[in-house]
């Protein structure tokens, strides 16, 4: 089948793109001698993480149990589940560890680290954790100047049900930077936090076995690792338009869109109407704060080349709105009704969200493959 037969809106995934943006990165870690760790909450897809392992050793990382335990069925053991741990969520971990997962949580308070022992000691099995760290004040995490760092890790370490496996911190504030050289210098504070958060566990004769960092921008621009032991990214595999308004990779390089087709016009208002809304495309506009403003997304033909200065400008539940950019001279093209439009993502894992499955091209317009997706919690 091709993509002009598909019913609209859905998902489509270059695979040519896909791969290329894998190997980019696993390049660039290669050299800076560190492991990369997929995170498997943008893809939610077994083939795409399958590639993004690129048969190394090492494990993934995931934002739900639903994703942990859909990996675990298709045969990644090794997971690291990378949102702070909430009580009510530690008989599903169990049962996961219980069948062979080697499964580790994150955690950044006593309150979770007691909790987590003593359903560990409940299900009569070992729970390793890490101490989520804060490395730029995005979210969650302890300052490397805490002293509860050593408090959780020593408890951590000397509980018989748990154990110390490390620390972790994500730059979530690199998607705020409005320059590389910014990107640069907060890859340097994540390194410098997980690496000085790391050598304090080891002054207090603590293990640290793990010493995880990660987002895609400064996994892109990092300049030196040491010390790090692993780098979490996910949106890497697929890119959008926030990652590409921060300078981390070319419209071209962006390898999930939606399509969707023309169906209807409003002349007056120089409107193209769509089918493809904010339920196939999601609410996420990350581009609002950055130099170009893309609106719900970047409109281009069926092929996936730009059409000019055309953006979803708008839209509703099932509708988009299709429009130049404000303050474009650029004469829009000519679309007629069952016209198909391939629309760039503002965010990957939002826009994929919205989707149960991916229609999978090799770069033209043939449909390859299909690929499901999870979702849920």
């Amino acid at each position: 089948m091709r993509l002009d037969k598909l019913e609209t809106p859905c998902l489509i995934l270059d695979r040519v793109k896909l791969a290329a943006n894998i190997a980019a990165l696993h390049a660039r870690l290669k050299r800076l001698g560190v492991n990369l760790r997929p995170h498997g909450k943008t893809a939610k897809n077994y083939d795409v993480l399958r590639m993004a392992l690129a048969d190394q050793a090492g494990g993934i990382t995931v934002s739900t149990l639903k994703e942990a335990e859909y990996y675990f069925e298709h045969g990644i053991v090794d997971i690291v589940y990378a949102v702070g741990i909430a009580p009510v969520k530690l008989d599903r971990i169990a049962a996961l560890i219980k069948k062979g997962a080697r499964l580790s949580v994150i955690l950044d308070s006593l309150a979770q680290a007691r909790s987590l022992a003593k359903r560990a000691r409940m299900h009569n099995i070992l729970i390793p954790a890490l101490i989520e760290l804060d490395c730029d004040g995005h979210r969650s995490g302890i300052t490397a100047d805490d002293p509860l760092l050593v408090e959780i890790g020593r408890f951590l370490h000397t509980n018989a049900h748990t154990a110390l496996a490390g620390v972790l911190t994500h730059a979530g504030e690199s998607y705020n930077c409005r320059s590389i050289d910014a990107i640069r210098a907060l890859a340097d504070t994540e390194r410098d936090t997980a690496v000085h958060c790391a050598a304090k566990l080891h002054r207090h004769d603590l293990p640290c076995p793990a010493v995880s960092v990660g987002s895609t921008p400064t996994a892109n621009f990092a300049r030196d690792l040491s010390g790090v032991t692993e780098v979490r990214a996910g949106v890497f595999m697929f890119y959008d338009l926030v990652m590409a308004g921060l300078g981390v990779c070319a419209l071209e390089d962006i390898a999930v869109s939606v399509l969707g087709s023309v169906i209807g016009h409003q002349p007056k208002r120089g409107w193209i109407i769509t089918d493809a809304g904010w339920m196939a495309l999601s609410r996420d506009r990350g581009t609002t704060s950055q130099a170009i403003d893309q609106g719900y997304g970047r409109v281009g033909d069926i092929t996936g080349v730009p059409l000019g200065d055309l953006i979803v400008t708008g839209a509703n539940q099932e509708h988009g709105i299709v429009a130049r950019r404000a303050g474009s001279t650029t004469p829009g093209p000519h679309l007629a009704v069952g016209d198909m439009l391939r629309i760039l993502p503002n965010h990957a894992c939002a826009t994929g969200a919205m989707h149960d499955r991916y229609h999978v091209v090799d770069g033209g317009l043939e449909i390859v493959d299909v690929w499901p997706r999870i979702n849920g919690w």
